[in-house]
């Protein structure tokens, strides 16, 4: 098998700054590529698909990018129940499993391999039992009809306008038909030490990289605006979303 270096930026040259180290690429098999992706504080090694039909396939720059953000902003993910939408390999479910202890279950397309290559990932990188997993493909009836999910996450999954109308609808199921797990009332904000406000519950954490034009972001948020969300912008390319009913005073990034 061959081993070559190379740099993220070689794959994305016109986004912004890149957060990740340079990776060790392995090719295992004709439909697969291994590479050791450097996280904050750790190193993961994660098998991705040589090409997939759902886009799938690659670990995207806001992966890196998310991490770092959430490393720095620890109370937005610690003591959260999480779920991640368009995982695609799992890597950064893995990283913040590892990371943060989290209680947290993966998402993507109702599409079998993918399911299977995170599963992979998940015993590559010491995580047994593997993380639980959903298929689910947005737009389409929810498997789960009493989502418990305080915590929704997502990084790089704008890429596809015509997909804007269905994320917003699996979104707002997702938000609006929260029920918390221990069935006891959650507060919608909560005051840390610092001054600050923690994210409210539920909340949809995201953030992304990839150039999108700006038609097409006004378009997403517009769309869940109309859906009953409100839309925060709290740091560089993160957003926060929750129904419009919370009030919330978010903390300083």
């Amino acid at each position: 098998m061959d081993i070559a270096l190379f740099s993220p930026s070689s794959l994305f040259p016109d986004d912004d700054e890149d957060t990740s180290s340079h990776e060790e690429t392995t090719e295992t098999q004709q439909n697969y590529v291994e590479r050791r992706h450097e996280f904050p504080g750790m190193e993961l090694l994660i098998r991705e698909f040589s090409f997939h039909q759902l886009n799938a396939n690659l670990l995207w720059p806001g992966t890196f990018a998310f991490a770092e953000s959430l490393v720095r902003h620890r109370s937005w993910v610690e003591g959260r129940r999480c779920i991640e939408l368009g995982s695609g390999t799992g890597a950064l479910a893995i990283y913040l499993c590892k990371s943060f202890s989290l209680d947290i279950t993966t998402s993507d397309y109702d599409d079998q391999e993918i399911e299977e290559n995170i599963a992979h990932n998940c015993r590559a990188n010491g995580i047994t039992p593997v993380l639980p997993h959903i298929k689910h493909t947005w737009g389409d009836t929810f498997p789960i009809t009493d989502p418990d999910w305080d915590l929704i996450i997502a990084s790089d999954i704008l890429l596809y306008v015509k997909q804007y109308v269905n994320l917003i609808k699996t979104l707002s199921f997702l938000l609006k038909s929260y029920q918390p797990k221990d069935n006891k009332a959650v507060p919608q904000t909560e005051i840390e030490q610092n001054g600050g406000v923690r994210l409210p519950r539920p909340a949809f954490l995201m953030s992304w990289r990839r150039r999108i034009g700006k038609e097409d972001e006004s378009l997403f948020f517009t769309g869940c605006e109309n859906a009953g969300l409100e839309v925060k912008h709290i740091g560089s390319r993160v957003y926060c979303i929750n129904p419009r009913q919370t009030t919330t005073v978010f903390e300083t990034v």
